[in-house]
């Protein structure tokens, strides 16, 4: 996969890493560079789309949206079987995936925030899947 310049940025960020957008966070992931963590519901994941070999870790629960009390551990455990690897956080809208690249990188991990996440942004209407974000990018997913 070739990416451009502008596919390559890596924007600065508060409390994490960086931002970045799909194609880059995708070309880390195919070359074993990062690990894509989904954080995301699982009801997002079931009936919208997930990435294939996504990791999910959700940031919240559904139905009422609580912060994951297991969050932490779940992504040291993910951390310590991906030694020196970036963690490149999926979200819906690239919202929540910031909240959770912070937290990451105060357990000491190299943290990314995909932005746009995985539907983009709303458009006038209030819908999502036309303005940006993974799918819209035709990266890989599958429902």
């Amino acid at each position: 996969m070739s990416l451009t310049a502008e596919q390559q940025t890596i924007a600065p960020a508060n409390g994490y890493a960086g931002d970045i957008g799909a194609p880059l966070a995708w070309h880390w992931v195919q070359s074993q560079q990062a690990v894509l963590v989904d954080v995301r519901t699982d009801a997002e994941r079931a009936w919208v789309g997930q990435v294939p070999g996504a990791v999910a870790i959700a940031w919240k629960q559904w139905p009422d949206m609580a912060l994951n009390p297991d969050f932490d551990t779940q992504l040291q455990a993910l951390a310590q079987k991906a030694p020196g690897k970036k963690i490149v956080l999926l979200c819906r809208s690239g919202v929540r995936s910031v909240a959770a690249a912070q937290r990451a990188s105060q357990l000491g991990l190299e943290a990314y925030n995909i932005l746009q996440g995985f539907e983009g942004d709303a458009n006038a209407q209030g819908q999502r899947g036309q303005l940006g974000g993974w799918r819209l990018q035709g990266l890989p997913w599958s429902q």
